[in-house]
């Protein structure tokens, strides 16, 4: 594992010495912070602000849930065969150009394009989600076909991410639930993997810890691991695009943050939870979810909680109605 992240850092590098003059910007974005949840977005539209220590989804008086030890989270986009990917630890920046990208205290835009395949573009809006504007932010992904008489074939998309669960950082309780959907082709709890959507996940049968592929699983750990997430899409003919959404986000238990995931109608999600309270997801419940893939969302189908967790949850539901071994030296 060691082996791997730090043939990524050196990719990143590589890709930072290429970029030269505009390398300080694909590192480095912004830092945007909504009631207790903070997010660091890199120019790309992949999470982390690019400077060791720095943020990557933190959850005040918890801690952050990814920048430890490595910012190993990233996305990547393909169609006709080609791919752009970017992850900073792991990939480093592959065949993506960004267009543009602005950001406020709590929103951060990027605007990219496939470097080899420029009709193939892709803008990520992070936001306050509207259903819970304090446990969530919204990435609200649009892959559009710029063309004006070529289709795009094969679309594809894929996110991955490294959970690192504070206070026992690269020991966490991790879950995968929503399956199946539509759009979804393949998951495990590889947050190592590249993020290249069109590359076979490398770890064996795709399965780091016993998980399990492409399967639902309830806390599944402690170990080092995250969630990986493969999406394939329809056809975009010229002008069309495809929009769906990513969600990131924590709340200080499971019961508030399954709250949240069923008030924005989320669909598939990962948790990721401190190894000593897997149940009750104390002090921190760290979130990523996803929207519009084709799934049914959780608000529309009864939840059932681990043991222990009915009375938080309602509490959680009432409260509405009111209201990475990784390192790398």
């Amino acid at each position: 594992m060691k082996k791997r992240l730090m043939n990524g850092m050196i990719g990143a590098v590589v890709a930072l010495v290429v970029l030269a003059g505009s390398a300080r910007s694909v590192w480095a974005g912004a830092v945007i912070t909504s009631g207790p949840v903070t997010l660091g977005i890199g120019t790309l539209g992949n999470l982390g602000d690019g400077t060791f220590g720095g943020t990557g989804l933190s959850l005040a008086g918890v801690g952050d849930a990814i920048a430890p030890g490595c910012f190993c989270e990233g996305w990547g986009v393909a169609g006709n065969g080609k791919s752009g990917y970017a992850d900073i630890a792991v990939d480093g920046f592959v065949n993506l150009t960004g267009d543009s990208f602005g950001s406020t205290a709590t929103t951060a835009t990027s605007m990219v394009h496939l470097t080899s395949l420029p009709d193939l573009q892709v803008t990520q809006a992070y936001a306050p989600s509207a259903g819970a504007p304090t446990a969530l932010f919204e990435d609200t992904v649009t892959i559009k076909n710029a063309s004006g008489t070529t289709s795009l074939t094969d679309v594809r998309y894929r996110r991955v991410m490294d959970w690192d669960i504070p206070p026992t950082v690269f020991h966490e309780f991790v879950t995968i639930a929503g399956l199946p959907a539509t759009n979804i082709i393949f998951t495990n709890d590889d947050g190592f993997d590249t993020a290249n959507p069109l590359s076979v996940p490398t770890s064996p049968g795709g399965d780091l810890f016993g998980c399990g592929t492409s399967v639902n699983f309830t806390d599944c750990g402690p170990s080092d691991h995250g969630a990986h997430f493969d999406f394939k899409f329809d056809d975009l003919n010229p002008g069309d695009s495809k929009t769906f959404s990513i969600f990131y986000g924590a709340a200080y238990s499971e019961a508030a943050a399954l709250a949240a995931l069923g008030s924005v109608g989320a669909e598939v999600y990962s948790l990721g939870q401190f190894s000593g309270d897997p149940t009750g997801g104390t002090p921190g419940t760290y979130i990523f979810g996803f929207k519009g893939v084709g799934g049914t969302p959780i608000g529309t189908t009864p939840v059932i909680p681990e043991p222990g967790t009915l009375s938080l949850l309602t509490l959680g539901f009432a409260g509405i109605g009111f209201g990475a071994r990784k390192r790398l030296f």
